[in-house]
């Protein structure tokens, strides 16, 4: 079942139960967590292409994340028992499905691990412009194209940091030829200068 979503949709909701999957056919949706404290925060930015909640489709568990469009799009959900009964009748399947849970749980492990490791706010931030544009639909060679969907105070969010941060670090890389924002337009001159902030 397609269908078109306006900017700010929820997708699926942290605890629902599962009923399908969602594959992103047009747009970026922001994928989030609640903490005990009643914190939201954001995780990731799905692409298309991107299957969302395969796992808890697969295990029948609940949703362990929140789904949110951050501009208009296009997805596809699956049923839970249509996708249970192709990957059990094709093995190929199986195995791209497989794929796919490991790629997401390295994906995590990555994100966790530049968020903890890095020792700077600025490198924290590199590490997201870095990853959103090796992301981003078009994007190809040397230098980085993409549309930034999210407010400063989401980015912050996404690099563990404040939005104060966010503006002042922007800023910082404009200045010093890494980048360049026009409006929501972010084009990354320099990926390598950007990667050795963030490494």
């Amino acid at each position: 079942m397609q269908m078109r979503l306006p900017k700010r949709a929820i997708i699926f909701q942290e605890d629902d139960a599962c009923d399908a999957a969602t594959i992103i056919c047009e747009g970026q949706v922001k994928l989030s967590c609640t903490s005990r404290e009643g914190k939201t925060h954001i995780l990731k930015i799905a692409m298309p292409g991107d299957l969302l909640g395969l796992g808890a489709a697969i295990s029948g568990t609940r949703f362990e994340l929140t789904a949110e469009t951050i501009e208009p799009a296009v997805v596809k959900k699956i049923r839970r028992n249509e996708l249970l009964a192709f990957l059990e009748k094709y093995g190929q399947a199986s195995m791209l499905a497989a794929k796919a849970l490991s790629e997401e749980y390295k994906s995590a492990f990555f994100d966790a691990r530049r968020l903890a490791l890095s020792e700077s706010t600025a490198g924290r931030l590199a590490g997201v412009l870095l990853d959103w544009g090796r992301s981003a639909v078009g994007c190809s060679g040397a230098e980085m194209r993409f549309t930034m969907a999210l407010t400063h105070e989401e980015l912050a969010n996404l690099a563990g940091t404040s939005r104060e941060t966010v503006t002042r670090a922007l800023g910082k890389f404009q200045r010093e030829g890494l980048i360049e924002i026009q409006g929501s337009s972010f084009r990354v001159i320099s990926p390598i200068g950007l990667e050795n902030l963030s490494s």
